[in-house]
């Protein structure tokens, strides 16, 4: 279950492909518990979970009508709970569809471009994504504040030694984190995507990465 299908839309354009990968981070929420995202007319995931990380899938570059439907549905057979309409994915690239809450609680949904830029020799990049329904929140590192003010959706993203840190993620203004810390274990040359998903008034707040 959450896994990506093997199916993609034969509408697309096949002058190369681009990579997807979606993220369900509406937890709480009835309609949305289990859903099927589709492009266009195809299912990509199926029985997708809240908290799942899914992908990446290697898709034919085009432009997709995205749709997130409750489990079972699908176009022409039930409304889309979320939608991105005509979403351009050009040849080589890197983006991950995130089905979340915004600041107020509502569902949304957003496609974010992942930064797979190189790097230099030692380093590392960590993005840090707001997608949960709470205020803006100040990401730390190392206890120190290294993206103050993030709001949802907005993502931060910061170079840094490979390595280990230690992340959390706290409300604006204040060290007390609400989220973590937790250890990331930054590989030189890669970029980790690091997602604070769910409600803090509903209790579920959470860490996706």
């Amino acid at each position: 279950a959450g896994g990506l299908a093997a199916t993609v839309p034969a509408s697309a354009s096949s002058a190369g492909t681009a990579k997807v990968s979606a993220l369900h981070g509406i937890p709480g929420v009835p309609a949305a518990a289990v859903v099927d995202v589709y492009a266009g007319d195809q299912e990509l995931i199926p029985d997708f979970t809240p908290g799942t990380l899914a992908g990446p899938l290697d898709v034919p570059a085009g432009t997709y009508d995205i749709g997130v439907y409750a489990d079972g549905q699908g176009p022409g057979n039930g409304d889309a709970i979320l939608s991105l309409p005509g979403t351009t994915l050009p040849a080589g690239a890197d983006a991950t569809v995130v089905a979340h809450l915004d600041e107020a609680g509502s569902p949304a949904i957003k496609a974010f471009v992942n930064d797979t830029s190189a790097l230099e020799a030692g380093k590392a990049r960590v993005t840090v994504r707001h997608v949960a329904a709470a205020p803006a929140v100040d990401i730390l590192a190392g206890g120190a504040v290294v993206a103050p003010g993030l709001t949802n959706p907005n993502e931060a993203s910061l170079v840094v030694d490979a390595g280990t840190i230690s992340a959390s993620v706290a409300l604006a203004g204040t060290t007390d984190p609400v989220l973590g810390p937790a250890d990331l274990q930054l590989a030189e040359g890669t970029n980790t995507i690091v997602y604070a998903y769910g409600s803090a008034s509903g209790g579920t707040l959470a860490l996706a990465t």
